[in-house]
């Protein structure tokens, strides 16, 4: 098990949460008629490409997130719906997503400082302010955010078509670092520091953060945390779970992304330098 820093000036080892490798069952037969499977020609091969993958390339989901879009019936492969798992697409084929004709997008990165009030949605049927609005004019390829940030929490988001990236960085047993600023509305009692920092069990499981220090020259309202766990609202959770509400919660860090040089709602296209970082993850 993995200890937290109990002070300033005492570092130590991390270790991302793991996570079972999930299993995936063979889909059933489906007796409706299907688009022709692409097979391999003698000779051939190198120009197909899994449909999963095309979805992945073209900026619309990851590989795994595909798969589901395939099995709904929502893709269509020169004008015939594919449900099929492992179908290949060759040249010249027209790819569909929901009506819309695909073609293969340039990759994109770009960081955003998110600001307080914005949900980390595509699109909400409430009508509320989402992320998707303060990078409108970032260009005309399809971008998503990685992982989520609740509506009041503030910090780094990383947005992307990279579906393939997006998903290695969300994975559970491989996950990006995170660093989070927490502020409490109590003082965060050396006991409660000790439990955070020893592992708790919250209602979906054990949670074990990398590191968590009180932040120098600021009170023990004001709580550093650094974790791998791409859980929803984990962090309010690990202090809730104790009796805590956070006033305040900014996420500092993510994947080796800071906000520096961008105000709140502002964001900016990553360097290949940081590109590259971010793929060796």
């Amino acid at each position: 098990m993995n200890r937290g820093k109990k002070g300033p000036g005492r570092k130590t080892n991390s270790r991302p949460d793991s996570a079972k490798k999930p299993r995936f069952s063979k889909p059933r037969k489906n007796t409706k008629p299907q688009a022709p499977a692409a097979s391999k020609p003698a000779g051939e091969g190198s120009d197909l490409i899994r449909l999963n993958k095309y979805l992945a390339t073209a900026g619309v989901a990851s590989r795994r997130e595909a798969d589901n879009l395939i099995k709904a019936g929502t893709v269509e492969v020169n004008g015939k719906v594919v449900t099929e798992m492992g179908y290949k697409v060759k040249p010249g084929d027209e790819v569909s997503f929901n009506g819309e004709m695909l073609r293969e997008e340039k990759k994109v990165y770009l960081v955003l400082n998110k600001p307080k009030g914005f949900i980390t949605t595509m699109d909400d049927p409430h009508a509320r302010k989402t992320v998707m609005e303060l990078i409108a004019n970032a260009g005309p390829e399809r971008l998503y955010p990685v992982g989520r940030l609740d509506r009041k929490t503030t910090g780094v988001l990383l947005f992307t078509n990279d579906g393939d990236m997006a998903a290695t960085l969300m994975h559970p047993s491989s996950g990006a670092r995170k660093i989070y600023q927490v502020t409490l509305d109590n003082k965060l009692t050396n006991a409660d520091f000790s439990k955070i920092q020893s592992g708790l069990t919250l209602e979906d499981g054990p949670i074990q953060v990398d590191e968590i220090s009180f932040i120098e020259g600021k009170g023990h309202h004001n709580v550093g945390v650094t974790l791998h766990s791409g859980r929803n609202r984990i962090v309010r959770r690990i202090f809730e779970h104790l009796g805590y509400e956070v006033v305040k919660l900014d996420r500092v860090y993510f994947a080796g992304l800071t906000k520096k040089t961008l105000n709140r709602g502002q964001w900016r296209k990553l360097s290949p330098k940081e590109v590259n970082f971010l793929r060796m993850k």
